[in-house]
């Protein structure tokens, strides 16, 4: 019986992945469980296992693969006592489906340098275009790892004929083509200029991809607005001097959490996401932290800020941030939240406006604190503040809402101790 190994959703937003690395090789020996596979999501790197017991078989899909389709083949497994004639029918059955055939008007179109690899003296005779062939529904026998291939390439394989099962093209058939391409283009890429190197082309990492996408489309669908406040942190500042003895080291960000929690809480119709038909209001106060890594940024959620005293949150956060940096965040740890908080006054940023990270409403854009001159009762004292700019969708939440959760927010910073009661 032959397995099937597909590539999973790991959160409910995920629609692709990267199969970043194979852990074992074709007609390797595996057990139900063993771990043969890495994709990486635009959040984690996570482990696949097999599903059976048995050889495998075939590799579809190469590591190093981007944007591979939730539900996508990624290789076979066949038991031991499997028959030639048992792969062939299972190829047959599933010839219906996408996974071995692939869509005419889907094949690049042919340049002159791969149909001259094509027409080829030297290949003809298995290149030759036998349109009789192909099926009049115009569908094209192929395997998935033969035609991720020739699209890589940008191979047109039209007018392939398949020497795998029933005419099927397989890697080897793609693989002719491409030498034989290279052969012809190996005088061109030995007599390029020096002005070919002066820049360099990096392929967009998933994470990369996923935020650019979802970032695009919160800023042009999301109507934005954004209110600013200073907040002065001299008490949380005397709290924190108190309490940072030894392993304890509260930041000013664990207060942030907490207070964004309350505030949603005091003003439940902020705490909330924009749909078509209907404004969702949660129940839940999960904060959304923007962690920068490698890749990008990802946001890990304090689950139930509300419930959690300071000094849990800033263990947490601490935990979260060390497995964010080194991809090892499972989905639910990412998956969800209803608010964000984004710090940069760690670089030094004194104000910046935030992008609201969808589908929440409201997202808390974090500068420095710093000593300011302030004036008060006609005297011109000296306070550390720190500016704050909350970005709202006014879809769901409007000016008044988002003023009245700013400056409840800045009541719980600037007086800490109404975080006790």
């Amino acid at each position: 019986m032959v397995a099937q190994i597909k590539m999973p959703a790991l959160s409910p937003t995920m629609t692709a992945g990267k199969l970043s690395k194979w852990l074992i090789k074709k007609s390797s020996k595996v057990v139900s469980g063993d771990v043969i596979a890495e994709i990486e999501t635009d959040k984690a790197t996570m482990e696949i296992e097999a599903v059976d017991d048995g050889v495998l078989y075939e590799i579809f899909v190469e590591e190093g693969t981007d944007n591979v389709a939730v539900g996508s083949t990624l290789a076979l497994i066949k038991e031991d006592n499997d028959t030639e004639d048992q792969l062939n029918s299972f190829f047959e059955k599933n010839n219906d489906n996408n996974l071995f055939e692939m869509d005419k008007e889907k094949i690049p179109e042919i340049n002159s340098k791969t149909d001259k690899a094509i027409h080829d003296t030297n290949v003809d005779k298995k290149f030759m275009n036998v349109k009789e062939n192909i099926s009049k529904d115009e569908r094209i026998k192929i395997s998935p790892l033969a035609k991720r291939i020739a699209l890589k390439n940008n191979i047109n394989f039209s007018s392939l004929l398949g020497t795998g099962p029933h005419g099927r093209i397989v890697k080897k058939d793609i693989e002719d083509l491409i030498k034989s391409n290279k052969n012809i283009t190996s005088f061109d890429s030995h007599h390029k200029s020096s002005s070919d190197t002066s820049y360099r082309d990096i392929t967009h990492s998933p994470m990369r991809k996923t935020i650019a996408d979802r970032l695009v489309k919160s800023a042009t669908e999301a109507p934005h607005f954004f209110l600013s406040v200073d907040c002065d942190i001299s008490e949380i500042n005397k709290i924190r001097k108190n309490v940072n003895k030894g392993d304890t080291n509260i930041s000013i960000n664990d207060f942030i959490i907490k207070a964004s929690a309350l505030a949603l809480k005091k003003f439940p119709k902020a705490n909330c996401s924009w749909n078509n038909d209907f404004i969702r209001y949660y129940n839940s106060y999960d904060i959304s932290v923007a962690v920068a890594v490698e890749d990008g940024l990802i946001t890990p959620i304090v689950k139930n800020a509300i419930s959690k005293g300071i000094e849990e949150i800033s263990i947490e956060v601490k935990l979260l941030a060390s497995k964010a940096k080194k991809g090892e965040l499972s989905p639910e740890e990412y998956s969800g939240g209803n608010f964000t908080v984004s710090n940069l006054g760690m670089f030094g940023i004194k104000n910046f406006n935030a992008i609201i990270n969808p589908p929440q409403s409201m997202i808390l854009a974090v500068g420095k604190a710093e000593p300011r001159a302030v004036v008060s009762n006609n005297e011109i004292t000296i306070s550390n503040l720190m500016t704050v700019t909350l970005s709202c969708d006014h879809r769901a939440v409007d000016g008044a809402l988002g003023a009245q959760w700013l400056n409840n927010f800045k009541d719980f910073i600037e007086n800490p101790s109404l975080m006790l009661l």
